[in-house]
């Protein structure tokens, strides 16, 4: 399990990117660097970290489902996550 303030950062950056997005999508077309760099630094997308949904771990992250790896493992051998079965040929 990830630290708690890693998570309360994480969903304060995710807040001020969906705040100041439309205004940066204004800037970034006129051009204005100089806008730009006046925007809070957390309001930029690239510094969003993916988490998995139920633990917090950030590696091992699979976009698709939300999750870290282990626990999409542990959910999928127990046939929790719909249309995710374990592979045999």
């Amino acid at each position: 399990m990830a630290k708690a303030s890693q998570l309360a950062r994480n969903i304060k950056r995710a807040k001020l990117i969906a705040k100041y997005a439309g205004k940066r999508a204004e800037l970034k077309a006129a051009g204005d660097v100089e806008g730009l760099q006046k925007l809070p630094k957390n309001s930029s997308p690239s510094r969003y970290k993916n988490r998995c949904a139920i633990t917090g771990r950030a590696n091992g992250y699979i976009r698709q489902f939300g999750l870290s790896r282990i626990k999409f493992r542990e959910l999928a051998n127990q046939g929790m996550i719909p249309g995710v079965r374990k592979s045999s040929w």
